[in-house]
């Protein structure tokens, strides 16, 4: 009941936006309408993501010339993630950023791009994201209520341990592994012969400093952040998988705008997605000098281990890429 009645106290704030925030241009010669509109961003205020936002927001109020503002809500003041995609298919918020994790869920076949071991690197994976394929994905959310503008980088997810490094499939073996609650990356683990573990992210240090679990995956900045190095220093980059994050805007408000405006928007989100990558990369490198003075062991697999990795996830290709094969393929053969 809170939660609906936050989701509705929401949409009525959005519906006064729209409609005291307005100018009136149905008549001819009328001026654009003038809006503010939310964006909703669940990281903080120093995050590259955050300030990927912000950039988004100068640019578009730039060039309206202060007809369209756009108020950046940080920190998750919106809600979380899949509450943030509810809110937006009625147009409750206009702008956000989210992991295609629980885009997916709105978007199935968003699962391919989450395969483990789909890329052989990074520069594929831009390659294939802004390439017909990245834009493909991005227009399949319009079903959904919602219009796909921007990739933003969200790095390589990799395990850690406290127990012993990983140098070969077979360290994993009985393992218990922190994941998310998804049943692809419960499968993944488990195919790699650890026991996944779902687990709230916030209760992730103290299982690992208690023993409860025996290590968790995930990127660079949120290894460090989070402090998880403290209390699980073994880290192998087996860049399992690369998980890219969407900024989009409500339909609602998209189909409130102008031709010239919903132009603009996209310039602003192509513009903010660049400058997000770039971020990223300053934030990986410094999170990764960070964890390594503090300590940690950072390992790399072997060209033939990572294959033995990769190998172990045939289960999962054909579980959870049927029906996309062709994609899949075509992803894979992207130079």
């Amino acid at each position: 009941m809170k939660k609906l009645v936050s989701v509705v106290c929401a949409a009525l704030a959005a519906g006064a936006v729209f409609a005291g925030g307005s100018k009136d241009s149905g008549s001819a010669g009328a001026a654009p309408k003038s809006m503010v509109l939310r964006y909703a961003e669940n990281q903080p205020q120093d995050y590259p993501t955050t300030k990927a936002a912000y950039e988004f927001a100068k640019i578009v109020e730039e060039k309206t010339g202060g007809r369209i503002k756009i108020e950046v809500y940080y920190g998750g003041q919106l809600g979380d993630e899949k509450s943030v995609i509810e809110q937006m298919q009625f147009g409750a918020i206009d702008f956000t950023r989210v992991s295609i994790s629980p885009l997916a869920e709105f978007s199935k076949s968003l699962n391919v791009l989450q395969l483990p071991y789909l890329y052989r690197d990074a520069d594929q994976m831009w390659k294939v994201l802004d390439g017909k394929i990245g834009k493909d994905f991005l227009d399949s959310l319009d079903g959904a209520g919602l219009i796909g503008l921007s990739w933003f980088d969200a790095g390589a997810r990799n395990f850690y341990v406290s127990t012993r490094a990983i140098n070969k499939l077979e360290d994993l073996k009985g393992l218990k592994i922190r994941v998310q609650e998804s049943q692809q990356m419960m499968d993944m683990v488990q195919a790699l012969g650890a026991n996944p573990t779902p687990m709230a992210y916030g209760e992730v240090y103290s299982a690992l400093q208690t023993g409860v679990i025996d290590g968790a995956e995930n990127n660079w900045p949120s290894y460090e952040s989070t402090s998880h190095y403290e209390v699980a220093k073994y880290f192998v980059l087996d860049e399992h998988t690369r998980v890219p994050e969407t900024q989009m805007v409500s339909k609602t408000t998209w189909n409130k705008l102008s031709a010239d405006d919903q132009k603009i928007i996209r310039e602003a989100a192509a513009a903010s997605a660049q400058l997000e990558r770039k971020l990223w990369a300053e934030r990986e490198r410094a999170s990764e000098s960070k964890v390594k003075s503090g300590g940690s062991v950072v390992t790399t697999l072997s060209p033939a281990e990572k294959q033995k990795f990769q190998d172990a996830m045939a289960p999962l290709y054909k579980k959870y890429g049927a029906g996309y094969e062709d994609i899949i393929s075509k992803i894979q053969a992207t130079k």
